[in-house]
């Protein structure tokens, strides 16, 4: 896949170029389909594939006092979107400047001239421009004067409901990890740097863990979690603690992993963890050793539950 950073990098239009355009948080099945259904239209005219989404997401531009966590960051959005078979990605910087483009500008001169589109294919909610004054009824009555086709994609459901972004987010928020699974079609995962903890996971419970600076995602429920944790791309079974450590009345949120018959010193690197299941609430132990012992427990059900993924 080739990747345009930025469209002062796209030099001249692209041949028959078939355009889709979002934030695509996630990358979602209903993302993915859509990119599957681009794909096929480009073949079907010798043409290029392409998607265009922004950096950073356009809610932390408008609303910059408003945190927005995101499901999938820049990098693995890149990744995912790759795997799909798309010939070109290209990413818009999202500025203040760029979001007051009308929405008129942006088919004319950017979508139409500079990337040279002849099919834009969105879904049935697709809104665009200055103040999202774009929609599907401007985009089809701009196309016969300026030579691209408009497709109108079907919303891709789940049991009766439609795939989301927005539900995806409230199911990991639940900490319903396994539900996420069946709308992104993969584990949801977070992405994070080992740093040194507070050196009591090894000495004082006698299970090592990592501890992570998550790479500002969105981080699920607090809990105690089966996941699969991937290391120099190598996958290894394990269970994650994500909230307070209550048994050690710190107060102090965290997020580390104890991983299963692992003895490497990883810290300053990255890992992720992929969430397969939530297995309890966090809560507050009598001492290190009933702690340890409830411990013990949760490594056991996650080695269970690892042993069919």
């Amino acid at each position: 896949m080739q990747i345009i950073k930025d469209l002062k990098n796209v030099s001249d239009p692209l041949k028959n170029a078939v355009v889709t355009i979002g934030n695509f948080d996630g990358v979602h099945l209903g993302h993915q389909a859509l990119f599957h259904q681009l794909i096929e239209k480009a073949e079907s005219i010798n043409g290029i594939s392409v998607v265009i989404t922004f950096e950073p997401h356009p809610i932390r531009v408008i609303n910059s006092n408003k945190h927005f966590p995101l499901i999938t960051l820049y990098e693995q959005k890149v990744e995912l979107i790759g795997t799909t078979g798309v010939d070109t990605l290209i990413c818009i910087s999202f500025t203040s400047e760029f979001s007051a483009i009308s929405a008129r500008v942006f088919v004319k001169e950017i979508l139409c001239d500079l990337i040279g589109m002849k099919t834009i294919i969105v879904g049935q909610d697709y809104s665009f421009g200055r103040d999202r004054e774009g929609d599907i009824s401007l985009l089809k009555e701009m196309a016969p004067s300026h030579g691209f086709e408009v497709i109108v994609s079907g919303w891709i459901g789940v049991n009766g409901s439609r795939i989301s972004s927005t539900k995806i987010r409230n199911l990991v928020r639940e900490g319903k990890v396994e539900e996420t699974k069946k709308l992104l079609g993969r584990h949801y995962q977070v992405r994070g740097r080992v740093v040194r903890g507070r050196d009591r996971g090894g000495k004082l419970l006698g299970f090592p863990t990592a501890n992570l600076v998550l790479y500002d995602e969105l981080c699920p429920k607090a809990g105690v979690y089966a996941v699969i944790v991937e290391h120099d791309d190598i996958p290894y079974n394990g269970v994650a603690n994500i909230g307070y450590s209550p048994t050690f009345q710190e107060g102090q949120f965290g997020v580390e992993a104890h991983i299963l018959d692992f003895d490497k010193a990883i810290y300053d690197q990255p890992i992720r963890l992929n969430f397969v299941r939530r297995l309890r609430d966090e809560k507050k132990f009598s001492g290190p050793e009933s702690l340890a012992a409830q411990i013990s427990q949760d490594i056991e059900k996650a080695r269970d539950l690892l042993a069919n993924e």
